[in-house]
């Protein structure tokens, strides 16, 4: 598997870039877009590690140049975030991000997350289609319809959606979704799910009052009747 560290701080990117090796990784990194996006030109990674903060063109508008390119859409992309800025934070999701990184974050941290996205990004093989409420979720086309219109989801609200749907009625706890899409490799903590659920809800539109907050408890999908 190959990470891309997007980065303009060398001793950090160097340190990214020395961790993912040492962990079985490939990786490479890069100082800003520009040569991002040349090295596009004749590679893929399998997942891109962007900071918000580059020079030039900054990491939240490249991160909305790869989800609008259809060639690129399906990279997954970890943002990397000042301490504290929470609104990068529900901008990168709400744009696409599949996670984000707060700065400082230690180099296992890092690995694990990337463990959890690349994981979440595997195929589903031939699972059968998912309907309910206006909602069509394929999961071996990864393709999401909500009233006959696509909807584009990051790996974990894709996932997450999938639970539900495979699950109507279910009351699923912060804990038990934690779980099961982030897995036990993943360090974190159970705020990322509401943060998730808030822009998997946004994306859907009008099918997003379908996920219900189960007070005390979490969140199920209720289809109406």
């Amino acid at each position: 598997m190959t990470v891309w560290c997007v980065e303009d701080d060398a001793s950090i990117r160097d340190i990214e870039i020395y961790t993912l090796k040492a962990t079985g990784f490939s990786a490479q990194g890069f100082a800003d877009a520009g040569s991002f996006r040349e090295a596009l030109r004749s590679e893929r990674p399998d997942l891109v590690l962007l900071d918000v903060m580059l020079p030039g063109e900054d990491g939240v508008e490249l991160l909305v140049s790869m989800k609008n390119d259809p060639e690129l859409c399906g990279i997954p992309v970890i943002m990397a975030t000042a301490k504290g800025m929470e609104y990068d934070k529900i901008q990168s999701l709400d744009l696409g991000a599949d996670d984000y990184l707060v700065k400082p974050f230690g180099m296992m941290e890092m690995v694990s997350r990337v463990k959890a996205v690349l994981r979440c990004s595997g195929t589903q093989g031939s699972a059968p289609r998912l309907e309910a409420g206006g909602l069509l979720l394929n999961p071996s086309e990864r393709t999401v319809y909500a009233f006959g219109e696509r909807v584009n989801l990051t790996f974990k609200e894709f996932e997450l959606l999938r639970l539900f749907l495979a699950h109507p009625g279910i009351a699923f706890s912060r804990e038990q979704l934690f779980q099961d899409i982030w897995g036990d490799d993943y360090i974190g903590e159970s705020r990322t799910v509401d943060m998730h659920i808030r822009t998997l809800r946004k994306k859907l539109g009008s099918c997003g009052s379908m996920i219900e907050t189960v007070r005390g408890v979490g969140y199920r999908l209720e289809v109406p009747q």
